[in-house]
């Protein structure tokens, strides 16, 4: 590199330094519900569409140092709604606004050919609407529910990263915040070790997990019914272990799960178990797609519904409470789908679908036992706008029968509880527009239907317009 080169790798590194700075000053911390990152910036996957995402600053395509950033802001209101009544967990029926924002800090060095350490830091804030209570899909994944952390900035991710060659052929590679190698083996092992978001690697899907450019709904960007780990920011710790191919890849992950606002080192009584099997195909000939099939195990000192049912029945308790019992290791398992397909290199359906054994109370993410549903993703090129996009997405959610009871009975949840339930199917319809304004800056409204809020058949249904920025640096 010429010394005309490093003295412009600087200036540009100084100035997103500088830029993140500026917004981590001037942003009020708490913290986002799921960490994320921006489509584009994630690890390479088969590619199902192009979805290069537009920055502000330019990236090398080569080099041993990363260094990006995000800011990502969602304002969100709703009118007032219909409600027979409404509890300590309801969304509230009366006109009310929320804002949320996270700025994030990629960091990254490759100290060999096929090792890396990535390191990030981020600072968020805002409650959702109604302090992020009320709905099972909430319509704001970068939402906080816990309004008492600290205003610091914090360290989001810290990983060691290594590349097992299992073939001499190798691929080019999107360099990114997860990865920053741009050239890897075709036919490779990958090993992680330390701090990161499970949905940085499992159920990720190119035209619905993404709140920065995409959809916002917690059950449009996740698997609802996936109750992954995450401590109160939305991180663990853990050990994964990826094979990928041309035809195939999978992916398993043993990590930590939360204890209050921290993490339980306690192995013995609290652990979880992850695994993804993926396809690299999809089901129409000659068209790009991708499978993935996805499973979980938690253990830990989870409430059971039918037990906290029980103690309501027999007159022991006023209100059942899922959180009242005596220490208990208890399981909780799932299933996930996970479905990709492009239509025309500009167009891509997806679909996901999602069950757990809705047994044990809710650990880390959200109050959803079933899940169905899918979207249509739209790329800009369509209307020569190449880095706009749009899309649509409908999604369902249901509970297990004694989850059901539990609420129906006046029980309180993670997030549900409205005194009382006529139980329904929550039903989601979410639509955005997403538009490049300038380098790497994007802006669009974001509409949601939600029927039957809090699967709550006298709730609703309610509208929540919303309105996003977002800077890719």
């Amino acid at each position: 590199m010429t010394r005309e080169n490093k003295h412009s790798a600087a200036t540009r590194s100084g100035r997103i330094l500088f830029v993140l700075s500026l917004l981590l000053l001037i942003a009020p911390s708490i913290l986002a519900q799921i960490p994320d990152i921006t489509t584009g910036q994630r690890p390479q996957q088969p590619e199902v569409v192009d979805e290069t995402v537009q920055t502000m600053f330019p990236h090398f395509k080569e080099g041993r140092f990363w260094v990006s950033g995000q800011a990502n802001a969602i304002y969100q209101t709703h009118p007032p709604f219909h409600a027979d009544y409404s509890g300590p967990n309801s969304l509230r029926p009366t006109y009310e606004k929320a804002t949320s924002h996270i700025v994030t800090l990629y960091t990254g060095f490759q100290f060999s050919k096929s090792g890396e350490i990535l390191l990030d830091f981020e600072h968020a804030g805002g409650l959702g609407l109604s302090g992020t209570f009320g709905v099972a899909g909430f319509p704001n994944l970068d939402a906080t529910r816990d309004p008492t952390l600290g205003q610091t900035p914090y360290l989001s991710r810290v990983m060691v990263h290594q590349v097992i060659a299992l073939s001499s052929d190798t691929t080019e590679m999107d360099r990114g915040p997860l990865s920053t190698f741009s050239e890897l083996p075709s036919r490779r092992l990958e090993l992680r070790a330390g701090k990161f978001s499970i949905v940085d690697f499992f159920d990720v899907n190119s035209v619905g997990s993404d709140s920065h450019l995409q959809f916002m709904n917690w059950a449009v960007d996740q698997n609802g019914s996936y109750d992954f780990t995450a401590d109160s920011r939305g991180y663990t710790w853990g050990l994964l272990a990826e094979y990928q191919s041309h035809k195939w890849g999978a992916r398993f992950c043993e990590a930590l799960l939360p204890k209050g606002k921290g993490l339980d080192w306690n192995l013995r009584k609290s652990n979880t178990s992850n695994a993804e099997f993926e396809l690299h195909r999809g089901f129409l000939p000659r068209r790009t797609g991708i499978i993935r099939v996805l499973s979980y195990v938690n253990n830990t000192n989870m409430g059971i519904y039918r037990y906290a049912n029980e103690q309501y029945l027999e007159g022991k308790v006023a209100k059942p409470d899922i959180t009242d019992h005596s220490p208990q290791v208890t399981t909780k398992y799932g299933f996930g789908v996970n479905l990709e397909q492009s239509l025309t290199p500009d167009i891509v359906v997806f679909g996901r679908f999602g069950w757990n054994n809705g047994k044990t109370e809710t650990w880390s993410f959200t109050e959803i036992d079933q899940t169905t549903g899918g979207g249509m993703g739209f790329l800009g090129h369509l209307w020569k706008r190449r880095y706009d996009r749009v899309g649509v997405a409908l999604m369902t959610n249901g509970l297990s029968s004694d989850h059901a009871r539990y609420l129906s009975y006046g029980g309180l949840g993670s997030i549900l509880g409205d005194g009382g339930l006529k139980y329904g199917r929550e039903n989601i319809l979410e639509s955005y527009y997403t538009a490049h304004v300038w380098r790497g800056i994007f802006v669009g409204p974001d509409f949601q239907y939600v029927v039957n809020p809090g699967f709550n058949q006298a709730r609703g249904p309610v509208i929540v317009p919303a309105f996003r920025l977002h800077l890719e640096l």
